[in-house]
């Protein structure tokens, strides 16, 4: 009798799961347009241009779901999320997805009951000061102001460093990476922290960047990458597959110059034929059809491509590929198989 009742607790709240993880999916099919929680602004990775249309490296990757869910990648609503709105808009159901400079961590995984569903970006938290103040290091800021944002994992970074260097500092608290920037430009603050990449973003968006430094130390690991709600199960495996799509698209060179051709027919190389829907039925498994991924990947290209055209080396933001390079180039980029 036990057992019966345990089962029977476990098929109820497999059910219930269940229902819950077909919502988003049903819900974005029958709106015909995917809701992605995203940067206030944040120039190479997400902000809109003069006429609303949003571009950068994380809009990318809402457009490859929408692609492949929807089959169009303009099909997508963005919202701007602030560091402390963020969560909310997820949780509350105002948003489908976020992908949004977001650090994976424990409590935002656990506590707050997300599930994050991959990295797109390695990063870790970094330094700018006027280069007229003449510092070179960070352990140099003893009682320095900083500019930071709310609401993230670099509050408790800060406080940890400067801590552990017996430095003393004031906080400039600011929501948004607008806001630092006014702040920090017009001397409100002495330095700015947050990921390096936006401090880089950040950079290439003044007149004069040149006059500004970014410090050598990088004091904490931001694994960034996109998250949905907890029991989202048919959903978050989607997000979670199109980011290694595009991933192994890079490694497996298929790329949105040659995809369509690849897709034509299958080749020799199994894994690209999975890939692509030539081969097998991964695109069923997720609820999708055979060319979920080539879509993806038409529309934004692969994961290197994403990034050379919104933040590579030859942008002003001028990031190199760094831990962000493939496995295979030394690198910590890896998709697991598709198989």
């Amino acid at each position: 009798m036990r057992n019966s009742l345990i089962l029977g607790t476990l098929t109820a709240a497999g059910l219930a799961a269940g229902a819950a993880s077909a919502a988003t999916m049903d819900d974005v099919m029958a709106r015909g347009n995917l809701s992605c929680g995203t940067n206030t602004g944040l120039v190479g990775f997400a902000a809109p241009d003069a006429n609303g249309n949003w571009d950068g490296f994380d809009v990318g990757l809402c457009r490859a779901v929408a692609a492949a869910v929807i089959g169009d990648p303009m099909a997508v609503e963005f919202v701007p999320t602030t560091g402390k709105t963020r969560f909310t808009a997820l949780a509350s159901g105002e948003i489908d997805l976020l992908v949004r400079n977001t650090t994976w961590t424990f409590s935002r995984d656990v506590d707050l009951k997300f599930t994050f569903l991959g990295v797109n970006y390695y990063d870790g938290q970094g330094f700018m000061v006027p280069k007229e103040l003449g510092v070179g290091s960070a352990k140099d800021l003893d009682g320095a102001t900083v500019c930071i944002q709310t609401g993230t994992t670099t509050e408790l970074n800060l406080a940890d460093f400067f801590r552990v260097n017996n430095i003393s500092y004031e906080p400039v608290p600011i929501e948004t990476n607008a806001e630092a920037q006014q702040q920090y430009l017009a001397g409100a603050c002495d330095v700015y922290t947050t990921d390096a990449s936006g401090l880089a973003a950040t950079r290439a968006s003044f007149e004069s960047p040149d006059n500004h430094v970014i410090l050598p130390e990088i004091i904490s690991k931001e694994p960034l990458g996109p998250l949905v709600r907890h029991g989202d199960d048919v959903w978050a495996d989607i997000v979670r597959w199109t980011l290694n799509a595009l991933i192994s698209a890079e490694e497996l060179g298929v790329s949105s110059a040659n995809v369509s051709e690849l897709a034509a027919e299958a080749g020799n190389n199994p894994e690209i034929n999975r890939l692509l829907g030539t081969e097998g039925n991964l695109g069923e498994m997720l609820g999708l059809d055979s060319d979920w991924a080539v879509r993806a990947i038409s529309a934004v290209g692969n994961y290197g491509e994403l990034f050379e055209r919104h933040i590579g080396e030859n942008t002003p933001i001028g990031l190199a590929r760094g831990l962000n390079a493939q496995w295979t180039d030394g690198g910590l980029l890896y998709s697991p198989p598709f198989r």
